[in-house]
């Protein structure tokens, strides 16, 4: 007797309507079929359980004034204090716009140079030129945000610079480029471009497989240029990811880099270089202020999560929305 028949056999089993039956046992199926998936996919959720969603509770903290004698659970609630302070200080105001306005650009600046760039990379036809392309844009990916700051100001130092050796040949001045406000905005939009352009281009390159190749050759028989098939083959093709893509930048908006802030900043361009999260260490950690971090860094999710569900909302209007 096989195992579906012990199944239908059990008590009860009959009473269950037949598209119901066949559902289950569907859904059965494809649970065995996914146990290895299921199984890789443990070591990811305890990651996410340990280091993502249990660290949540610590969020309490918010609204308390926390200290080390009396821990999380023990230290007193103050409400909602910990915000009227935040949001009473004058810097904060400074820190916010900073925040925003230096993610604003990295994302909308930035947004569009990965879709180039996989674009760029499919028309190649030479493939040891791809892939030599490839490996070279990629690779700064991979590289500690301490080498690219090391990097950018071994090229933008304004006494031993690669960039002012230049200019001083043919001015004979050099110019303060990561000391100017306006050049330093430049100089971290372009070094987050360089950085991470490559990668995310990795994601439209597996969409542009996607295509199917006949499009292109009947266009081709209609007389369209390389211009009108990327604008009206290649783009639409992609659309759905670069909309998925957009939403999930949308969420970073709030959250820039520390690590990027902190290796390119210096107190000469402190008043657009102070962010939310290198706040939260120079004060939340380095001055013990664990509340007011905790709440900061609550407001900045909160943000974050609005505007995720805002640009979800209007990309489902266009039918392209991410659930």
């Amino acid at each position: 007797m096989t195992a579906r028949s012990q199944a239908i056999e059990k008590p009860g089993w009959s009473d269950i309507p037949t598209d119901k039956k066949a559902l289950w046992l569907q859904r059965k199926k494809r649970f065995n079929q996914n146990k290895p998936l299921l199984l890789m996919f443990i070591p990811i959720a305890v990651y996410f359980i340990l280091f993502k969603y249990i660290p949540m509770f610590g969020l309490v903290i918010a609204f308390k004034d926390y200290n080390f004698a009396e821990g999380i659970w023990g230290s007193p609630w103050v409400g909602l204090e910990n915000y009227s302070y935040l949001f009473t200080n004058p810097q904060m105001t400074q820190i916010i716009r900073n925040t925003i306005m230096l993610s604003a650009l990295t994302v909308l600046v930035g947004f569009p140079f990965p879709i180039i760039l996989a674009i760029l990379l499919n028309e190649v036809r030479k493939m040891w030129f791809k892939k030599s392309v490839q490996t070279l844009v990629y690779l700064p990916y991979f590289l500690n945000w301490i080498i690219v700051g090391g990097l950018v100001t071994m090229i933008f130092a304004q006494q031993s610079g690669i960039v002012n050796i230049l200019i001083k040949k043919t001015t004979g001045e050099a110019y303060p480029f990561l000391f100017k406000e306006f050049s330093w905005i430049a100089i971290f939009v372009g070094s987050s471009i360089w950085k991470n352009a490559g990668w995310s281009a990795i994601i439209y390159l597996a969409a542009l497989t996607g295509i199917d190749p006949s499009l292109y050759e009947a266009a081709s028989m209609d007389g369209a240029n390389k211009w009108r098939k990327i604008w009206h083959i290649t783009l639409p093709g992609i659309r759905s990811t670069i909309v998925l893509m957009f939403i999930l930048s949308i969420g970073h908006v709030m959250d820039i880099g520390f690590d990027q802030v902190y290796v390119l900043q210096n107190p000469v361009v402190k008043n657009i270089s102070e962010v939310i999260s290198t706040w939260n260490y120079k004060v939340g950690l380095g001055s013990g202020e664990y509340s007011h971090g905790a709440a900061l860094g609550l407001f900045e999710s909160i943000i974050g999560l609005t505007m995720v569900l805002t640009a979800n909302g209007i990309a489902k209007k266009f039918n392209q929305g991410l659930w």
